[in-house]
């Protein structure tokens, strides 16, 4: 049951006899303490090892079919017991938030639309200076059954004003479809039209097809703009053909808009999409539609690595360096790993697609334990952009743009070409201070200081998101001299546009993608080349395919080249390449500039000299002789409490209590206060533990977890174990 409870629980069967057999992977009703509880069935025994008069009976079955299969149960405990998670918590991740409570399977029948009597006779083309009334009626007519409004939006985005409008008309109407009956797979696109392989692409293609029926695992390394995705809808449309499943990650909401579209141009048969952004209904319909089968292509961020899929037969993880795809807090899994692991119980094969490997990934390649796969040229006639270095030390700067730059972008706009400009800090400006006295606003429950939001009048912590209204005089002084320093991307946005005054600007990062759909809408006006100049945050960093952007300005990134975390430089460089990539993804060629008050720094010029395949190589040496993942292991123990000394005390006890398990192959490094020791009010410390040999910490890490949970409870302190970290902040 979803409880932070290490153990398993026996239950007698139900006392009343149901027609309802019990098979692991059922939902049960069962009492726990003074309450009821949902349970999940893990297995059948004839015996058991507590007193059998005390043991309770199982009140009810709540599903008439198992939700999770004997696989699905298999990764979920390999998963706990791995991330020294308890396996009730692993296991109700797998499931939609919904069915952690005891409520019922949702009606199979899905929201729709159909095109009434009058809508079936109507030409689309007479329906006069309405585009999007038009295609949607054009769309509805082809199913007469009905189309599920998921595939429609799917399909044309937020169409809810022309919807209403051809309601009004009596064209169409809402009603309720079976999932069978929603579904039509758009054609796949004449095969004359489809994109033609360079060689590169059909040996990655043929090496991946051949080892479909079993597992092996894949790094399909390909510069930007190579055409992985290409790879991808090929190797789907062969798992497609055979009957089988496709489960693709990706590490962020912003990159499903665009491959979505463009699986669903080329795809036949459902594609159930699984991320946050979804409501809770949308994302449950989604995960039965996938656990039934009726889903040819499941697509969605890292927890979709737990949905059920009858029929998987090939598994693609996107971008599988990127960070995001390590889930932070709660359950500390790692979507890219789970899905090696995954693929290794169903026997199918596994694709880890980027441009950037991860260090790890390169040393399981570089070992053999992967196939590796290299994509070296870019797709059609697109060609790797020139990247140069500009140093701006002693440099005027407007709008935080050199000179050379801005003459950069006056040209490109004048030939009728995008421009993206790469800002990794939102908001108006990072500091907001006082000239007489020198206060800096700062957040009072996190060591950080506020960000300010000019739009809004409000100076905002981005770590745990407390805010306050901007004031008009400094808190201590009362000077009404108060100045911003830095900037944000709406600060820079702002700064443009009388430099670019006949100009359109879009900007894309948290803030003015919160609306649901707003996303999709501002990556559409960059596509249809409605927007001269793209600027923003590591949101456009990665996946986005521009064909209209020649020119990508990377600015005020010196910060990361100094970072404490040894994963800095990894990311710096990942960062890097990425955004580059953005440029020249056509015909048209691409320039980047890098604009640097450290042009000699070693990882730049490593860069710009070797590309990232050398600085990739240098890093692993250093890693090597470091003892640095992925020549190492680590897991990171970490405790927080109102008092400092209080999370601090916690971890010498653990340390004492890890040094008594007799493990000395397992160093231990710490305690110290986290490089931000105070968050949200409370104080952070950690203690990390490394090994050279990954068996020999998880014996370590499952006594020492036991023991730590034998503790007495501390009020105010929270602890965690973080098995091979992301994040060591």
């Amino acid at each position: 049951m979803a409880a932070p409870l290490a153990g398993l629980f026996d239950y007698l069967p139900p006392a009343i006899p149901s027609d309802q057999a019990l098979v692991p992977g059922l939902r049960l009703l069962v009492p726990f303490g003074r309450a009821r509880r949902v349970g999940i069935l893990l297995a059948l025994a004839a015996r058991t090892e507590q007193d059998p008069t005390r043991l309770k009976r199982i009140e009810s079955i709540l599903d008439a079919r198992p939700l999770l299969s004997p696989v699905d149960l298999r990764l979920i405990e390999w998963a706990a017991a791995y991330y020294q998670q308890p396996i009730g918590e692993a296991l109700f991740t797998a499931l939609p938030a919904r069915l952690r409570q005891p409520s019922p399977l949702l009606d199979d029948r899905v929201p729709g639309v159909q095109v009434t009597p009058a809508g079936q006779n109507r030409d689309p083309a007479n329906l006069g200076r309405a585009p999007r009334q038009r295609e949607l009626l054009a769309l509805v007519q082809a199913a007469p059954a009905g189309l599920a409004m998921s595939t429609l939006r799917q399909r044309l985005g937020d169409c809810g004003g022309p919807l209403r409008t051809l309601r009004e008309k009596g064209l169409l109407t809402l009603c309720q479809l079976t999932p069978d009956s929603s579904l039509i797979p758009p054609p796949p696109l004449p095969e004359t039209n489809r994109p033609n392989l360079n060689p590169d692409q059909m040996l990655a293609v043929q090496a991946i097809l051949d080892a479909l029926g079993g597992f092996r695992s894949f790094l399909l390394d390909g510069v930007t703009g190579s055409g992985k995705t290409e790879v991808y809808i090929r190797l789907i449309e062969s798992v497609i053909a055979a009957g089988r499943q496709t489960l693709v990650v990706v590490p962020e909401i912003g990159l499903t808009p665009q491959l979505r579209e463009r699986f669903t141009q080329r795809l036949p048969g459902p594609i159930a999409v699984l991320h946050s952004a979804l409501n809770a209904s949308e994302r449950e319909r989604n995960w039965h539609q996938a656990a039934r089968g009726e889903a040819t292509l499941v697509l969605g961020t890292r927890s979709a690595v737990f949905v059920p899929l009858p029929r998987l037969g090939l598994i693609l993880v996107d971008e599988e360096h990127d960070p995001s795809l390590k889930q932070q807090d709660g359950f500390r899994y790692s979507g890219r790993d789970l899905a090696v692991r995954r693929a290794q119980l169903a026997g199918c094969p596994v694709v880890l697609g980027t441009a950037t490997p991860s260090l790890e990934t390169l040393h399981n390649a570089g070992t053999e334990r992967y196939g590796w796969l290299r994509l070296p040229q870019r797709a059609g006639a697109a060609r790797p952009p020139t990247i140069s270095l500009l140093d701006i030390r002693n440099q005027p700067l407007q709008a935080g743009l050199s000179s050379v730059l801005r003459e950069h972008m006056h040209a490109e706009i004048a030939a009728g070409n995008q421009i993206l400009l790469f800002l990794n800090r939102r908001g108006y400006a990072p500091v907001f201070t006082c000239h007489s006295c020198g206060w800096v606003g700062g957040c009072p429950h996190c060591d950080a200081r506020l960000t300010l939001h000019l739009h809004l009048k409000r100076l905002w912590c981005h770590h745990c998101d407390w805010s306050q209204p901007l004031p008009n005089r400094c808190p201590d002084c009362r000077s009404d001299d108060l100045r911003m320093l830095g900037r944000g991307t709406q600060r820079l946005e702002d700064d443009l546009r009388p430099l670019f005054p006949e100009t359109t600007i879009t900007r894309i990062d948290r803030d003015s993608t919160r609306r649901k759909g707003e996303l999709d809408r501002l990556l559409g006006t960059v596509q249809r080349g409605e927007a001269q100049i793209l600027l923003g945050t590591q949101m456009l960093a990665k996946g986005h395919d521009f064909p209209g952007v020649t020119l990508v300005g990377i600015l005020d990134l010196d910060q990361s080249l100094y970072a404490s975390d040894f994963r800095a430089p990894e990311r710096t460089a990942q960062l890097i390449v990425q955004v580059a990539g953005r440029a020249g993804r056509a015909e048209r060629p691409g320039r980047v500039v890098l604009q640097t008050r450290h042009p000699e720094h070693p990882l730049l010029q490593s860069l710009l000299r070797d590309g990232y395949a050398g600085f990739a190589a240098a890093a692993l040496d250093e890693r090597r002789a470091a003892e640095l993942p992925p020549f190492a292991h680590l897991a990171l123990l970490r405790a927080e409490s109102p008092q400092a000394e209080a999370a601090l005390a916690f971890l010498r006890e653990a340390r004492a209590l890890a040094t008594g398990l007799e493990q000395p192959s397992v160093q231990l490094l710490g305690p110290v206060p986290a490089p931000m020791e105070r968050r949200a009010g409370r104080y952070r410390a950690q203690l990390l533990a490394q090994c050279a040999e990954r068996p020999r910490l998880q014996q370590m890490l499952a006594q020492w977890n036991t023991a730590l949970r034998a503790l007495p409870r501390v009020k105010g302190l929270r602890w965690s174990l973080d098995v091979d970290p992301q994040d060591m902040l």
